[in-house]
């Protein structure tokens, strides 16, 4: 596994060595020893998959709060997705930084997302499979979301009428949030 900086304070694009051949490939997808070697020395406690039929669905921007804020080992494990976390720990030398990154079942590149940052995702094709593992398990009571085009952010999602749930689309600006995360 090789480690690939963001830009972001802790924040990591993690590339797996694929091997292969006629018969197709195999890579690790998880390796706790490996990901330790890279930096990421979290326990991960639960998996998560999330699968959108059309192209041009967005979700998020999500998190938890504390005591039960999450960090996030994320793939795409079918089409293709442009991920994009944003840094939202006040004291951060990367606070309210953004990194978007395409991530697809061709490149299987995994972004790391520390605890402290919101997330989400756009899909790029129909028939899109999403597939993290997150190091605290999900609580409804800490779950918050953030507008997807908080002006805050200034995020370009390369699409112009997203696809949204109807949480999503009536989130609030991050302001007009409880969220406080502190680096």
């Amino acid at each position: 596994m090789k480690r690939i900086e963001t830009g972001l304070v802790d924040c990591i694009l993690v590339e797996p060595q694929v091997f292969g051949d006629s018969r197709g490939w195999f890579y690790e997808s998880y390796s706790a020893p490996k990901l330790k070697e890279l930096g990421i020395s979290c326990s991960f406690v639960q998996d998560n998959r999330s699968m959108s039929a059309l192209k041009g669905t967005l979700r998020g921007l999500h998190c938890q709060t504390e005591p039960c804020a999450q960090a996030k080992l994320i793939s795409c494990t079918k089409g293709s997705i442009t991920d994009v976390v944003v840094d939202i720990r006040e004291g951060s030398p990367t606070y309210m930084k953004h990194f978007a990154v395409n991530l697809s079942e061709e490149n299987k590149l995994m972004l790391f997302v520390p605890r402290g940052f919101l997330h989400g995702f756009v899909t790029l094709t129909d028939n899109v499979e999403v597939y993290y593992k997150t190091d605290n398990t999900y609580s409804p009571e800490h779950d918050r979301s953030v507008r997807y085009d908080d002006p805050s952010f200034g995020i370009d999602w390369n699409v112009e009428n997203p696809i949204l749930s109807a949480k999503d689309s009536s989130n609030a600006l991050l302001c007009d949030t409880d969220i406080h995360f502190v680096y």
